[in-house]
């Protein structure tokens, strides 16, 4: 519940700093936005080009969910 609730405050003020930088404002504090992972909430070890943390992202790559991403070996 607590992550969720993390998730949609993040996720709001994300859309207020994107839509204040747009405008050409000045964000008043911008270190205070962060990326959190889509899925799950978490903040830590997060992908910025696949919008997940690495956790759901080694899940979801397992899945075959993601084009494109194999399992290596060698």
């Amino acid at each position: 519940m607590a992550r969720t609730a993390l998730k949609n405050k993040q996720r709001t003020k994300l859309q207020a700093f994107l839509r204040d930088k747009a405008a050409g404002k000045k964000p008043e504090f911008p270190t205070r936005v962060y990326n959190r992972c889509g899925l799950c909430g978490r903040r830590h070890g997060y992908m910025r080009f696949f919008g997940v943390c690495r956790i759901c992202f080694r899940e979801l790559a397992s899945e075959g969910e993601i084009p494109g991403v194999t399992k290596s070996s060698w």
